[in-house]
């Protein structure tokens, strides 16, 4: 005997509208919410604005994306870019109960794809006991008109992103899958960061092109093969600055840069800090430790 259906609950329902001045800078919520769903609970939509966020708190409930259907259970967390067709919707017999945001603001698209989510748009692993409270500040901030309410908002979804991010890391979901020629790049860059490196000559190790070649390391690493040749040398000029009495000038030479010029632009560029201000920083550090 079939049941009769059960109709959505929702406990939280809530709208807003970010400023724009505030759009570019912040992450925004133009809407949040508390779903008890029922039992024909079902969205579809071929775009909408924004990235919706979805906590599964307990039933379970699906979506799909790009032609795929993913379950969702307890302790999941749905991250939909909504730019794109999707659905999502409740397992009619156990309906999930869900929190739920849809954020916009600067980088979530690209932060959506570091995380894969257009394949696999469920994040397992979410602690509910970190998540959930994000959320229920969340939910107190969206309704208040302070001047502080939207970095504030800014720095739950912020921390909400970075507990998903954990997550899938956690998971081995981030591990980067590298073809076998870009690993011989890698190695090479790594042994021999103090050396010369050319596109042209890391393609011709890897046996590619050299348009081919960057094109597959920025899909494999998100950047291009000279400015993660030039994080790594940052990383050894850093240690030799902590750990060493060198001659600036000589840590410019020991980790590839012929002109201390460029490399104190390249250190500040990457860390802030210029490398006399890195060392001295480094220094007071270890002396109130």
């Amino acid at each position: 005997m079939a049941h009769p259906p059960v109709a959505n609950r929702f406990p939280v329902s809530l709208y807003a509208t970010p400023n724009p001045s505030h759009q570019d800078v912040f992450y925004t919520v133009p809407r949040a919410g508390h779903l008890l769903a029922g039992t024909e609970h079902h969205i579809k939509r071929d775009h909408f604005p924004g990235h919706e966020l979805i906590l599964c708190l307990r039933g379970k409930g699906w979506t799909r994306i790009a032609g795929r259907t993913h379950q969702v259970r307890r302790g999941d967390l749905v991250w939909i870019n909504c730019h794109h067709p999707h659905e999502h919707g409740a397992v009619v017999d156990d309906p999930w109960e869900v929190f739920w945001i849809r954020a916009e603001g600067p980088r979530l698209a690209q932060l959506s794809d570091l995380l894969g989510v257009r394949d696999t748009p469920v994040i397992s692993g979410m602690d509910l006991r970190k998540a959930s409270p994000v959320f229920k500040e969340l939910f107190r901030l969206i309704p208040q008109d302070a001047p502080s309410s939207p970095a504030l908002i800014h720095a739950q979804v912020a921390e909400l992103v970075a507990q998903a991010y954990c997550a899938r890391q956690q998971s081995g979901e981030l591990a980067p899958k590298i073809p076998p020629a870009l690993a011989r790049c890698v190695e090479q860059m790594k042994l021999f960061y103090f050396q010369k490196h050319t596109v042209p000559s890391l393609a011709r190790l890897a046996g590619l092109s050299p348009t081919h070649f960057s094109r597959v390391f920025k899909t494999s690493f998100g950047t291009s093969p000279i400015d993660w040749l030039r994080r790594e040398r940052i990383s050894q000029a850093k240690r030799r600055l902590a750990d060493t009495a060198d001659d600036i000038k000589e840590i410019a030479e020991q980790v590839g840069y012929s002109d201390r010029y460029f490399f104190s632009k390249d250190f500040k560029k990457h860390t802030g800090f210029t490398p006399s201000q890195f060392r001295a920083r480094e220094t007071d550090r270890l002396r109130s430790a």
